[in-house]
């Protein structure tokens, strides 16, 4: 009970702790042992004792179900079989290399994303910039995927996508169901549709000349007066497996997003576990905002007590959640190291889950994930937001003693951490 209440007291001290912050995260990697020497290695256990140590965890969680403290049976198994039947570690996630130490040391929480065309490794301000240059290298080597990308990517009213997406798709269904019809195979470019639809979106007209297209200056009917036309190519015409093929990746196309870096860290024990240094893009606010951010939660309570609709309520909450987009996490296990991780305000909690599985020993070993104030947090279906978790949160990894003994004794020997040893080994210190 005191480290619990030690834990309790040293979380109410986070910096520029989300609204509300009701609760924590769940899961987590986990070390048991604290020890000031370098951590050893131990020996695999064998299959056997792997097997025993799995059936000791259901049997205790089956006598304790009823308490209240366990996870459900299906989740428990779903663990238990993934570990029997494959016995492989998850690889870990690759550390971001695009700080220097000095650099990383002062700023432990920032925000860094993952090019997916190149997978380089980008700050917010970088990724818009690079992901269009990127399109435009690809535009060399196949200029159909890429003007697909550029219409689906650098557009970002996506109804108006939609609209001109479906438009290109009726025009190559017509040619397709009809090659041998003139007027399918021409569009005029002082057409209002194409216009209004089509050419507004970038990357369109490439995508018109790629699959075959070509510019030609042609005489109106009936007039003496020629206009700039797109003419499908005879070969083009002659390959409507082709035009099919590309018809089809169009319309399935999708908008290519950098994805945020999890930056996984893994951080020794220290006082300092509740700091949280975070760069401005953790914030959609001004200094001003967050001062009157703290005054309005400070009269949260006073608030509480007014007769609000739920409405004034959605737009209320609504409003804080376009301040905080990202949220720095981490989880303290028994023996004091920290897993620390980012994640969207608006993630789902079922992603840290995912997150914490990844850096563990054992993962089908059950545990829960304790918020600033000892609370369980249980549902995957809630936000990081939802649970109060933003703009930063600190959570406390908890594993049943008795099924943590069975565990140990089915092994023969008590394990010196919860996380992977090669982590504990390269854990960083908070200053």
């Amino acid at each position: 009970m005191k480290k619990l209440f030690q834990g309790v007291k040293t979380d109410m001290k986070f910096k520029a702790a989300g609204p509300g912050h009701r609760l924590n995260e769940q899961r987590r990697d986990n070390p048991e042992v604290a020890s000031k020497e370098e951590p050893r290695s131990p020996k695999p256990p064998p299959e056997e004792a792997q097997i025993a140590a799995a059936s000791a965890a259901m049997t205790r969680l089956k006598s304790t179900q009823g308490k209240g403290q366990s996870q459900s049976k299906n989740a428990i198994q779903k663990h238990v079989t993934k570990s029997l039947e494959s016995h492989q570690e998850v690889n870990i996630i690759p550390e971001c290399k695009s700080m220097s130490a000095p650099e990383k040391e002062s700023t432990v929480c920032n925000i860094l994303f993952r090019c997916p065309v190149t997978g380089e490794i980008l700050r917010k301000e970088e990724k818009e910039s690079h992901i269009r240059k990127s399109i435009e290298l690809l535009s060399h080597t196949d200029p159909i995927t890429a003007s697909i990308m550029k219409m689906y990517t650098l557009d970002k009213d996506q109804a108006k996508v939609k609209v001109g997406v479906e438009t290109i798709t009726k025009y190559l269904d017509n040619i397709i169901a009809s090659p041998n019809e003139e007027k399918y195979r021409t569009i005029r470019f002082s057409n209002k549709v194409f216009q209004e639809k089509i050419q507004i979106l970038e990357g369109s007209l490439e995508f018109f000349e790629a699959v075959g297209f070509e510019k030609m200056m042609l005489p109106l009917p009936g007039q003496d007066v020629q206009e700039e036309f797109y003419v499908l190519s005879s070969e083009a015409v002659k390959s409507l497996n082709n035009l099919q093929r590309y018809r089809d990746s169009l319309l399935n196309g999708q908008p290519i997003r950098a994805t945020l870096e999890r930056q996984p860290r893994i951080f020794a024990p220290s006082l300092q576990a509740a700091q949280f240094s975070l760069t401005d893009d953790f914030y959609n606010l001004t200094v001003e905002e967050i001062k009157q951010e703290h005054q309005l939660r400070k009269g949260k309570l006073d608030r509480e007590s007014l007769l609000r609709t739920k409405a004034m309520r959605e737009r209320e909450e609504k409003i804080i959640i376009k301040k905080y987009k990202y949220t720095v996490l981490r989880v303290r296990f028994p023996d004091g190291y920290l897993l620390q991780g980012t994640f969207y305000a608006q993630e789902w909690l079922a992603s840290l889950f995912d997150f914490v599985c990844q850096h563990l020993q054992k993962n089908w070993l059950p545990y829960d994930l304790l918020g600033p104030c000892g609370q369980k947090l249980e549902n995957k279906q809630f936000t990081f937001y939802d649970y109060g978790l933003v703009p930063s949160a600190l959570l406390t990894f908890r594993c049943d003693p008795e099924v943590l003994a069975d565990v140990e004794a089915a092994e023969g020997h008590k394990a010196e951490s919860f996380l992977k040893q090669e982590l504990v080994s390269s854990a960083e210190t908070l200053h």
